[in-house]
């Protein structure tokens, strides 16, 4: 890569990372793998940077969802390890205390979370999200709408008396 180029690439990093991160925190759920989705992210956009270094946000974009993809099913059947187990009973009896918007996310298959992390956290339309994720437009209209719905299950008290979408979600 030419030196000008590295530079544009470095500059668009230092102005585009916290942004990556919040993304790729909110597709994976955790720190640590956000930050090694957005690693993984800007390595495969490297070699592509010369075609993409005048509006590079988009492929960035969909770089990062669709690895956050890749990752998922390729870990989907990792165990975690913990210190402790878990009292089955306190944990049934804290699952609805401790019930967030962020761990109902976590909760909704990757393309969904994906959606709305796309659509409601960075703020974009149907057309760029399809794009982005590489499917149809009805697709983005239907994975909202099925999110959403699974969303108001997880986080009743998030939904509005009329229940007309959840709170915080446009839709």
């Amino acid at each position: 890569m030419p030196a000008p180029d590295g530079q544009l690439f470095e500059e668009f990093i230092a102005a585009r990372r916290p942004a990556l991160l919040r993304t790729a925190f909110l597709l994976t759920g955790h720190a640590e793998d956000a930050e090694d989705l957005v690693q993984i992210t800007l390595i495969k956009v490297v070699p592509k940077w010369g075609r993409i270094k005048d509006n590079p946000e988009a492929y960035v974009r969909k770089v990062l969802a669709r690895e956050a993809t890749t990752r998922w099913r390729t870990r989907r059947w990792r165990e975690t390890p913990v210190e402790r187990l878990p009292d089955r009973e306190a944990a049934r009896a804290d699952l609805t205390s401790s019930l967030t918007v962020r761990d109902a996310l976590l909760r909704l298959p990757p393309r969904q979370r994906a959606v709305i992390v796309l659509r409601y956290y960075d703020d974009l339309t149907e057309r760029e999200t399809a794009a982005m994720l590489g499917i149809s437009i009805g697709t983005v209209k239907s994975q909202t709408s099925d999110a959403l719905a699974r969303l108001r299950t997880l986080i009743p008290d998030l939904a509005p008396a009329d229940g007309s979408s959840v709170a915080g979600f446009r839709g």
